[in-house]
């Protein structure tokens, strides 16, 4: 099994020293290209509206269960909810109403599949996505403003009690920053995870260390994580400073093109299994607190198994 290892020293949240975790694989490029299911605005939440939908979900997530029991680690599932925030909502016909509805509905999805999994050491994930495109900064936006804005499914995830608030594919400081303070204002540990272009730099230019080290400085999160980024990707961000201490999560794209080359694919890249995993364990030691290992487009359970060694 490839090491993944937490320390106290390096280790910001109470969360996390009960790891490492398993978590799960690219969910919508899993449904959509290998499953046929129509997700519009590439959202997944609208499949809990229906039984069909709620079956392909907890078949999804029991997959990544059954990784984690035979790597015998924990189990860090996030629920279906990356695009279920009022902008993309609003695109697809839910109102505040529904929308909150889904979010709830999204986190007792998740768990059942967590207590389906049998596993001690288990922890359900609200999952924040962009107001924007993620793999695109598009304009530069206001902390505060953004702080407002995912207060609305923030609220969702506390009343439903996770254990956690993850900001996923954040491609700005500032709303990373945003959601900080939307989590910490409903009282629930946030983990913010930025993407990358193939430089290593957030797609606003930002380069990865400048955003880890001003969240901490201006609305720290629990931890960071990088995700929708191959690990080639992520490689030339790392420096060797403290800052990397920080980042616990890493769930990477299968493909090694670039966001723009993706979005242009009528076809899934599956990637070169092989790259993915020898050049993720490149990365380890330079990421002693490591702790959360999943996939995202592109990848599904044979990845997230293969990054196990299981």
């Amino acid at each position: 099994m490839p090491e993944t290892t937490t320390s106290a020293s390096t280790t910001a949240s109470p969360l996390l020293a009960q790891g490492p975790f398993v978590t799960d694989g690219g969910l919508e490029t899993d449904l959509l290209f290998h499953h046929g299911f129509e997700l519009p605005e590439f959202a997944s939440f609208p499949l809990l509206e229906d039984a069909a939908g709620r079956n392909a979900l907890d078949a999804y997530y029991d997959q990544y269960a059954e990784i984690a029991a035979a790597a015998g680690q924990g189990l860090m599932l996030e629920t279906p909810t990356w695009r279920a925030n009022p902008d993309w909502a609003d695109r697809i016909g839910y109102d505040a109403v529904a929308l909150d509805r889904a979010n709830r509905s999204a986190v007792a999805l998740v768990r059942r599949a967590q207590e389906r999994s049998g596993l001690e050491r288990t922890l359900v994930v609200g999952d924040h996505g962009p107001r924007g495109d993620g793999y695109v900064a598009g304009q530069r936006v206001d902390a505060d403003e953004m702080a407002d804005y995912h207060a609305v499914q923030a609220r969702s995830f506390a009343a439903e009690g996770v254990d956690l608030i993850h900001a996923m594919t954040m491609t700005t400081p500032e709303e990373g920053i945003g959601v900080v303070r939307a989590a910490r204002s409903v009282g629930v540990p946030v983990a913010v995870s930025f993407t990358v272009e193939t430089d290593g730099r957030l797609p606003d230019g930002t380069p990865l260390r400048d955003a880890v080290v001003r969240l901490d400085a201006e609305a720290a999160p629990d931890w960071f994580g990088v995700n929708c980024a191959h690990p080639t990707h992520l490689a030339p961000a790392l420096d060797g400073g403290a800052w990397q201490q920080r980042i616990a999560s890493v769930r990477p794209n299968a493909s090694t093109m670039t966001h723009e080359e993706l979005d242009a694919m009528e076809e899934l890249d599956e990637g070169d299994l092989d790259l993915l995993t020898s050049s993720l364990d490149g990365l380890r030691g330079s990421l002693p607190a490591l702790a959360v290992v999943g996939g995202c487009c592109g990848t599904d359970a044979r990845h997230v198994a293969a990054l196990w060694g299981v």
